[in-house]
């Protein structure tokens, strides 16, 4: 007999309903928008936050204000720009007057001193009340660099211009009535940490535009498959439970994608980068992103505790009815 052919029920022959493999294909399709908007929720929430980061300066001062009250970044600061100063500081001229042979010791000794001077003021100024507003200005415009590069064509280099702090020392020993030559020699561009190679642009101009995109299309993608989920789903409280879980999980192995990203990042900085420094700038960015990650875990796993835990359905209510009226 075919799987069409009539079935015989109670003597009268009735034909097989076509109802039943209509439902499986239903809930089939609604499993499938569940997972696919499950796994869309954290690529959304990612997307956002790097356009965040990449396009928006007053977000982005934001996140790294703090940052200029923090030691490790400060003591990173401090070495950067004294390393900066102290490649310009020429001792050939004091030097002439000393035996060739004492010439060695007599330049480490005045340049261990001078360094340590010029670390003291260095210091002074990063440690100080104004460094913030400096701090702040530093890394809009930067940002501002950034946000230009990507947005046009060319390989210019993006760098981090600590030539601000320079500046304040040397108010702040004109001020004190300490004529040191030294700083007066430093170019007025001569203090710059590379944050992007000009090789690298093109790429992170790619990645920009990746960016853009999923951000304005992976969000409402995402709540367009949970939501037709959840409407194809026959038992939408079990489809509800799924989908928190679901969420909740894809959120979680965002989490730890983050924190293995973040130590593989450290473990491959060169020698000379400040690893607290560098691991502060990480959390001081990526945390708006890891508040987000939280949320939705907490939110999904809510959604499913409550669906589970919610009223009983008319079918079981019906059970519950037919087996009372069997007990009386």
């Amino acid at each position: 007999m075919s799987a069409s052919a009539p079935v015989r029920a109670g003597g009268r022959m009735t034909p097989r309903s076509p109802r039943g493999p209509r439902r499986r294909g239903r809930a089939l399709a609604g499993g499938v928008l569940l997972l696919v908007g499950a796994l869309l929720l954290p690529l959304s929430l990612a997307a956002i936050w790097a356009r965040a980061e990449l396009t928006e300066t007053d977000g982005y001062v934001a996140a790294v204000a703090p940052l200029a009250g923090n030691a490790a970044v400060q003591e990173a600061v401090v070495d950067d720009v004294t390393d900066a100063v102290m490649a310009h500081v020429r001792l050939d001229g004091l030097l002439k007057a000393v035996p060739r042979a004492e010439r060695p010791a007599v330049r480490r000794h005045f340049t261990r001193g001078i360094r340590q001077f010029v670390e003291k003021q260095v210091r002074q100024v990063v440690t100080g009340r104004g460094f913030r507003a400096v701090w702040n200005g530093v890394h809009r415009t930067a940002h501002r660099t950034l946000d230009g590069r990507l947005a046009a064509s060319g390989r210019s280099p993006v760098t981090l211009d600590l030539t601000p702090v320079v500046e304040r020392v040397k108010r702040q020993l004109s001020q004190n009535g300490m004529g040191l030559d030294l700083l007066r020699r430093v170019p007025r561009a001569g203090v710059e940490i590379v944050l992007l190679k000009a090789p690298d642009v093109p790429r992170i101009r790619a990645v920009y535009e990746v960016v853009r995109t999923g951000a304005l299309l992976l969000p409402p993608a995402a709540a367009l498959c949970l939501t037709g989920g959840l409407l194809l789903a026959r038992r939408r409280r079990r489809a509800l439970v799924w989908a928190g879980l679901g969420c909740a999980t894809a959120a979680g192995l965002l989490a730890a994608a983050l924190a293995l990203v973040r130590s593989r990042t450290l473990d491959a900085l060169p020698a000379m980068v400040s690893r607290p420094a560098a691991g502060a700038y990480a959390d001081a960015l990526t945390g708006p992103l890891r508040t987000g990650v939280w949320l939705v875990i907490g939110a999904g796993t809510l959604t499913a505790a409550l669906a589970a835990a919610g009223p009983p359905t008319v079918r079981a209510l019906r059970a519950r009815r037919s087996a009372a009226r069997a007990r009386s």
